[in-house]
């Protein structure tokens, strides 16, 4: 039954790795998207850029949220005992 639990979380950990970069371009072009059609409803061209900035913004924060959950799965791998030196072993 552990194992099932350990396979199935590195499945979701690799798609979750996987989907980073898919995530990245969509949100970019659903900003383009949003601003072009932005710009025909209004004609203000300028609403193109705040569209492309909102998806550029978006691709951002999609990257910050991946180097976050990177960052904590990190942090439970070296509380983890099987990594540690025989010294940190010790002073436990």
């Amino acid at each position: 039954m552990k194992k099932d639990l350990k396979k199935a979380k590195k499945i979701v950990s690799g798609a979750y790795d996987l989907s980073l970069g898919i995530s990245i371009v969509i949100a970019v072009l659903l900003g383009v998207g949003i601003g072009i059609m932005l710009k025909q409803i209004t004609g203000f061209s300028w609403l193109l850029w705040l569209g492309v900035f909102w998806g550029v913004g978006a691709g951002i924060l999609n990257i910050y949220k991946a180097y976050c959950r990177a960052q904590k799965e990190l942090e439970e791998l070296a509380k983890d005992i099987k990594y540690t030196s025989k010294q940190d072993k010790k002073d436990v």
